[in-house]
């Protein structure tokens, strides 16, 4: 398997392989809207007026899709250290990586790996990245979990603990927004058994950035999907037609609203179309997870949301067949 990190290793200030390069109409050279930081919302999860933290995530989730929380309660040091046995784990030798590559053949998208859905046009993004499950238990595999550094499950299990805190936050807040009870819309998502998936998107140093896109413009299938960066600018956002960097803020977890979040709301809350850049001179790294149902577990409008004036936008189905037309490029 090419990976990313191995091109960007062997490639220098000449050229790159055709398959990275992107036609110039999704460049972000020439599709950026540049000398703008798109400001989006930034709310205070510590502020005691809950009212306001409540209101504010609910406008965020219907007008933006995505938003960025500060003084969210996880320590600075679960985080730097989830970040540090990340990133180890992307510098170790190609060959320890590739003892984690995921299967060809498996229907699951765990393990380390480049590609993740159909590329059209045969075109790469410049990233590669490791999946794996961190909740619940009964789903989780440790065959993907790296063994080296040996602080690495250590160090997630501890960020694991202090993020339940915060998804707990998210779903009572937007569950109220959608005039339910404040456990109401956790459980019709699936409670406790919703799938906590991690991923790690290292992308290396490019000599062409704006020829490149980390991860093409997409939305998130999960629910939710909250996100830990580093401090390398590359995460964007499309906004009334153009695409701009959304301001790093540090310390602060992004918020995206995915798919299955603006389904079962029957279209209030959005997903957030978004895309990744890459820097010429230094690593980019982020570590989102997906909160999302089970594959077997069936997502569709919310019944007390559907009614004669406002009928069901979106198919009921189940997760995995959601995923798997996603991913294959196949209308929904």
């Amino acid at each position: 398997m090419l990976r990313v990190q191995t091109v960007a290793s062997n490639s220098n200030d000449v050229a790159i392989p055709d398959m990275f390069v992107r036609p110039e109409t999704e460049q972000p050279g020439f599709t950026t809207v540049h000398g703008v930081k798109l400001e989006v919302p930034i709310i205070d999860f510590s502020n005691p007026d809950e009212g306001k933290v409540l209101n504010e995530i609910m406008e965020a989730s219907k007008k933006w899709g995505m938003f960025q929380i500060v003084n969210h309660e996880i320590p600075s040091h679960v985080i730097s250290k989830l970040q540090s046995v990340g990133k180890e784990f992307f510098e170790s030798p190609q060959e320890e990586k590739e003892l984690y590559a995921k299967d060809p053949e498996s229907k699951s998208i765990e393990g380390y790996g480049t590609k993740l859905q159909k590329e059209l046009n045969g075109k790469k993004g410049w990233v590669d990245h490791l999946f794996h499950i961190i909740w619940p238990l009964s789903s989780i595999n440790y065959r993907f979990w790296p063994k080296n550094p040996p602080s690495y499950r250590e160090a997630n299990e501890e960020y694991l603990k202090y993020l339940h805190g915060v998804v707990d936050k998210l779903f009572k807040s937007m569950s109220i927004g959608l005039g339910f009870e404040e456990n109401e819309l956790k459980e019709a998502a699936g409670g406790d058994d919703m799938i906590h998936l991690l991923k790690i998107n290292y992308y290396p140093p490019c000599p062409f950035p704006d020829l490149v896109v980390g991860v093409p413009p997409h939305t998130d299938m999960s629910y939710i999907t909250i996100l830990v960066p580093n401090d390398v600018q590359g995460l964007q956002a499309f906004r009334d037609g153009h695409w701009y960097d959304v301001k790093y803020v540090p310390n602060a977890l992004v918020i995206h609203i995915g798919d299955q979040m603006e389904i079962m709301s029957n279209g209030k809350y959005k997903a957030v179309f978004h895309r990744t850049t890459v820097s010429k001179d230094e690593t980019r790294i982020s570590w989102p997870v997906f909160i999302e149902p089970q594959p077997e577990y069936e997502v569709g409008p919310h019944p007390k949301l559907v009614n004669e004036n406002n009928p069901p936008k979106y198919k009921t189905k189940k997760y995995k067949d959601y995923a798997y037309c996603k991913l294959n490029k196949i209308p929904q």
